[in-house]
C-alpha cells in the first residue's frame, strides 16, 4: 500500500465533519492514534487495520460510531511532540499510544484522557505507571518483553552462527528499558564466552559507523535490540547483510523483511488487546483500573534465505523449535 493511498483510507477522514457521519440517534466517539512507525510502514498498516477490525468486532465502526484520528512520527521525536499535542487539542474519548517513545509526550499533554500504550518496554522504571496490577492515573496498557528474554538472543545467536565470539549490540542507551535489557544480554553473552561491542542508535550514519568498524573483525554477529531500531530496520537489515553478519532481531517483521532470525512478542496480539481496553474505557471503565498485562506469545522466526546467503547451516533442533521459517 502506497502512502498516499494509506493516508487517505485511515487519516482523510478527519476532514469530514464527524456530526454528518454519526448516524441519527447515535452517539460518534473520537480516538487519537500515534505511532512511533512512518506512514509507509508495512507493519504500522497491518497493525493498524487489526486495531480497526478487532473494535469493529467489539461494535465500533469508523464513520457510524467512532471517528480515529491518526498521526504517524516515522522515529522523529519532534514530530511525536506535535503529534501528541495535535492529537490532545482534538479531545478525544482515548488515545492508543504505539511505542514507547510515544507514552510520555501524551502524558505531558494531558492526564485526564485516557492512555492505551502497547510496545511498552519498562512502563514502571520508566515512570509511565505507578505499577503494573494499578497503574494509576490516564494510562494503562501492554509491555513488549521481560528482561531475561533478551538472554535469548545471545544464545539463539550462537546456536545459528557457533563460530560467533563476537557481538555489537544495537542498543538506545537513553532508553529505561536498555540498562536491564542490556544487562541481561550481559550475563547470557559472559556465560558462552561472547564478548560484547554496544552501539548506539543516535542516528543511522552512528550505527553505519560503528557496525563498519566492528564488522572488520572476524567471527561477529549483531543483536537488534527493541530500543529506537524498528524505523530504521530496512537499512539495519541491508548493513548486517552488506557485512555479512549473522544478526538477530526483536520482532517477527525483522525476518520478514529479510532479517536471519527474530525472537520475541508476537507484535500484533497487543494491538487487540489494546483494542478491548479502548473498547471497555468508552464503555465507562477507567485507564487507572486496567491492570498493565505482559506478552502471553512469543515468536521464533528463522529466514533460510538469508541464512542460504550467509553460509549458515540453520540446526535442525533450531528449525523444529521455529514457529516460522521463511524460505
Amino acid at each position: 500500500m502506497r502512502r498516499r493511498e494509506f493516508i487517505a483510507l485511515f487519516g482523510g477522514a478527519a476532514a469530514w465533519p464527524i456530526a454528518a457521519r454519526a448516524q441519527q440517534g447515535e452517539r460518534m466517539r473520537r480516538i487519537g492514534v500515534l505511532y512511533i512507525l512512518p506512514t509507509d510502514d508495512r507493519e504500522a498498516q497491518a497493525r493498524h487495520l487489526l486495531f480497526q477490525q478487532t473494535l469493529q468486532q467489539l461494535g465500533w465502526t469508523v464513520d457510524r460510531n467512532l471517528h480515529i484520528d491518526l498521526r504517524l512520527a516515522g522515529g522523529n521525536p519532534a514530530d511525536v511532540m506535535r503529534y501528541a499535542s495535535e492529537l490532545v487539542a482534538l479531545a478525544p474519548d482515548a488515545i492508543l499510544a504505539v511505542g514507547s517513545a510515544t507514552v510520555a509526550p501524551l502524558q505531558r499533554e494531558t492526564r485526564t484522557i485516557p492512555i492505551v500504550f502497547v510496545n511498552v518496554a519498562d512502563p514502571v522504571g520508566a515512570g509511565l505507571v505507578e505499577s503494573m496490577s494499578r497503574p494509576g492515573g490516564n494510562t494503562t496498557g501492554f509491555t513488549n518483553f521481560e528482561y531475561s528474554m533478551a538472554g535469548k538472543w545471545v544464545e539463539l545467536l550462537k546456536q545459528i552462527a557457533p563460530d560467533l565470539t563476537r557481538a555489537a549490540v544495537l542498543r538506545d542507551s537513553k532508553a529505561a528499558a536498555g540498562l536491564g535489557q542490556f544487562g541481561a544480554i550481559s550475563a547470557a553473552a559472559q556465560s558462552l564466552g561472547v564478548e560484547l561491542v554496544p552501539i548506539g542508535v543516535g542516528d543511522l550514519g552512528e550505527v553505519e559507523r560503528g557496525v563498519a568498524a566492528f564488522a572488520r573483525s572476524p567471527n561477529g554477529g549483531l543483536i537488534v535490540t527493541t530500543g529506537g531500531t524498528g524505523f530504521r530496520r530496512e537499512a539495519i537489515i541491508a548493513l548486517a547483510l552488506r557485512h555479512r553478519l549473522p544478526a538477530i532481531y526483536p520482532f517477527r517483521y525483522h525476518a520478514a523483511d529479510g532479517g536471519l532470525i527474530s525472537y520475541g512478542p508476537d507484535t500484533h496480539e497487543p494491538i487487540r488487546r489494546a483494542a478491548g481496553y479502548v473498547d471497555r474505557i468508552l464503555k465507562g471503565e477507567k485507564a487507572a483500573d486496567l491492570p498493565v498485562q505482559a506478552p502471553t506469545k512469543y515468536q521464533l522466526v528463522i529466514n533460510m534465505k538469508t541464512a542460504r546467503a550467509l553460509g549458515l547451516d540453520v540446526p535442525p533442533s533450531l528449525l523444529a523449535r521455529a514457529d516460522e521459517v521463511i524460505e
